[in-house]
């Protein structure tokens, strides 16, 4: 009986580790890996001790940017980055949400002059447990379920 399962190791790129189960292919989409040409492994439901489940994202010969980043951390707040080069770890850090988010996210007001004219978006975090953007032009609030990405 296999009681364990075994993934290979990258030998270079990013893990992304710790994401809520329900927010991988989430993650998968808003970092537009499911056009991405090298090695891309991924699990759901996984046993965690500290969170119950969780999923897990193996990108080969990827490293994440800023923007990528705070992207992961606005959908999966408990997630952790783990850079991995020539098959050691160089970096493990947990995401965390940013106090702005800048040209990521669109704002949720249809009438906000970033969705009528070619203005960036800008947004401060109002709360980061409850993931509740307020844009910055027109201040309305854009919760977690009804952020999108640009």
């Amino acid at each position: 009986m296999i009681t364990e399962l075994k993934v290979s190791a990258i030998a270079n790129g990013t893990v992304i580790d710790h994401i809520p189960s329900k927010s991988v292919f989430q993650v998968i989409r808003i970092l537009n890996l499911e056009d991405f040409d090298n090695q891309l492994l991924f699990g759901i439901n996984l046993e965690s001790k500290k969170y119950g489940t969780k999923g897990i994202i193996k990108v080969s010969n990827k490293y994440f940017e800023r923007d990528d980043i705070n992207r992961i951390a606005l959908v999966a707040p408990t997630a952790t980055l783990i850079v991995i080069k020539d098959f050691e770890v160089i970096e493990k850090r947990n995401v965390e949400i940013p106090d702005t988010i800048d040209g990521i996210v669109k704002c949720f007001n249809p009438n906000c002059i970033t969705n009528v004219q070619n203005v960036k978006t800008k947004f401060k975090i109002i709360s980061k447990e409850d993931v509740i953007l307020q844009c910055h032009y027109c201040e309305k609030n854009t919760v977690k379920k009804n952020i999108a990405f640009k």
